[in-house]
């Protein structure tokens, strides 16, 4: 019998777009120090994949692990929660 896992889903920023259907997204997550107990931001940049290329810079998406899709990335773009505003 096959164990199934939780989907992991998160809230990510744009950081880039330039690539054909790839953008690049910064994920903060905040974590306890073991020993300090204080609150840090830890990040992490992850290359997703953007079928439609809909991603702008600044663009805050939902993103959820997949299977891998190349050599950097096993991430897909769920939907664009809220868009930049232009200045």
């Amino acid at each position: 019998m096959k164990e199934v896992k939780k989907e992991r889903l998160f809230t990510a920023t744009v950081l880039s777009n330039k690539m054909d259907k790839t953008a690049v997204v910064l994920l903060e997550r905040k974590v306890k120090h073991p020993k300090y107990k204080k609150y840090v931001t830890k990040s992490s940049k992850y290359k997703i994949h953007d079928e439609n290329n809909v991603c702008n810079i600044g663009d805050v998406v939902s993103i959820k692990e997949s299977k891998p899709i190349s050599k950097d990335k096993s991430w897909k773009l769920v939907e664009v929660l809220s868009k930049r505003e232009q200045i």
